[in-house]
């Protein structure tokens, strides 16, 4: 019985991956540009961090982690989001006590929940943590800075981005009793999944996607009726960032986000070309997240952007990436010229940065190696034989334009296929 991957779980085959790396390589460059810096966390940790940070009574916690306990009895899980991992490694090594650190980082998180388009179970995030400032200023340059992201790639137009704040938790709290006494006034509307959140999380009833609860929400207490002056000057400040920055927001006040930690600005990029899974980014403060897990109180924000779902964005505005694997394929006839084509091939990667040289490996007449070399997509083939070793020269093949071939001394090489393919030579 033929072996196949576990469901939710999804190859990235050699023709996809062109256009992940230039994604990739895009969200680097971008977050570097504003002095953000790596950090890699494991993808294991332990399941207390993700209970404790996200909350107990959360979709992620109660359904969706893949936990397990390990033969040291530990009780394991692996990741479901990026931020409890990195507040836990930062409380760890002691780097954001009393500093300021703007972070980012990438790699895969599982939820084992039902696999839809743009969502599976192994998936995708960039990442953007800012510890120690507290105003509404490094709110604006996050979302300033995913602004910029969405332009590069062309999509501008297909996303738009959903503002709210959540107060502090003593707002929450006094919110919260007004909507649970609400929310039992009007029971009868409300479907199970509502009625068991209504007194395990309330809020999380305000991004209820079934019809009737939202109609019925329309005259339920708004959380901003609670806010405090801190709150509003908040909020307000990071508006007037945004306006003046000219970055478009609609107020959205029913949006929560899934997990528990956040606190003041919250916020979501939806865009219009995946239907129902329109979230592409995400993220908020949680100032109180890093006294939760042990370490000292420090302010922090931070979004995650799902790669799998901005793929599928990119592509749908037309983005593409296609390349073949090599440049150069090198043909060989002859058991001196051959010997002799393995170092040559060696000193031409040492000498050529970012040369991609396949040589031929197996027997074959010099037609056969020929096709090979088409089929591989390389612009040029190098032909070496023992009479053009003989006289010091190569055989370069043009495979794309006109098949020309010339001769070009073996020291020369280097040179040429440097000037032909606008490669540096080191």
């Amino acid at each position: 019985m033929k072996i196949q991957a576990i469901t939710g779980m999804k190859d990235l085959l050699p023709e996809e991956t062109p256009l992940w790396e230039k994604v990739e390589g895009v969200l680097r460059e971008t977050v570097e540009s504003y002095g953000y810096s790596e950090i890699r966390m494991p993808i294991l940790e332990k399941t207390d961090l993700f209970v404790r940070s996200i909350g107990e009574v959360t979709d992620v916690v109660e359904k969706e982690m893949y936990s397990f306990e390990d033969v040291g009895g530990d009780k394991l899980s692996l990741r479901p989001e990026g931020t409890a991992g990195c507040v836990r490694a930062c409380n760890e090594h002691g780097i954001i006590h009393n500093q300021e650190r703007r972070l980012w980082y990438m790699g895969p998180m599982f939820r084992h929940e039902k696999p839809q388009k743009g969502r599976y179970r192994e998936f995708h995030q960039f990442g953007i943590e800012v510890f120690g400032l507290k105003g509404p200023d490094i709110d604006a340059e996050i979302l300033m800075l995913t602004n910029r992201i969405w332009q590069k790639f062309g999509i501008s137009d297909h996303v738009k981005l959903e503002l709210n704040s959540l107060g502090s938790s003593e707002e929450r709290k006094q919110y919260r009793s007004k909507l649970v006494s609400f929310l039992e006034e009007h029971k009868d509307v409300l479907d199970e999944d509502s009625k068991r959140r209504m007194y395990t999380n309330p809020l999380r009833v305000l991004d209820s996607k079934n019809e009737a609860v939202q109609e019925l929400l329309k005259d339920a207490p708004k959380l901003s009726d609670f806010f405090g002056e801190e709150t509003l000057a908040h909020f307000n400040g990071l508006r007037k960032l945004l306006d003046e920055a000219g970055i478009h927001y609609e107020i959205n006040d029913r949006l929560v986000r899934g997990l528990d930690y956040y606190n003041y600005t919250v916020f979501e990029w939806v865009t219009d070309l995946l239907g129902a899974q329109s979230t592409i980014c995400g993220g908020g403060r949680y100032d109180g997240l890093v006294e939760q897990l042990g370490g000292q109180p420090s302010p922090a924000v931070g979004c995650a952007i799902g790669l799998e779902r901005f793929m599928l964005v990119a592509e749908a505005v037309g983005q593409k990436e296609s390349r073949g694997p090599v440049d150069v394929y090198f043909c060989s006839m002859g058991e001196n010229a051959r010997s002799r084509s393995f170092q040559i091939a060696e000193q031409l990667r040492t000498g050529i940065k970012g040369l991609r040289l396949m040589m031929n490996c197996g027997d074959g007449a010099f037609k056969k190696q020929f096709k090979k070399a088409d089929k591989s997509g390389a612009r040029y083939a190098l032909v070496l034989g023992d009479d053009e070793l003989e006289k010091g020269m190569i055989a370069v093949k043009d495979l794309r334009n006109d098949g020309s071939q010339q001769e070009v001394a073996i020291g020369d090489l280097p040179g040429f296929l440097s000037s032909a393919l606008s490669l540096d030579q080191d």
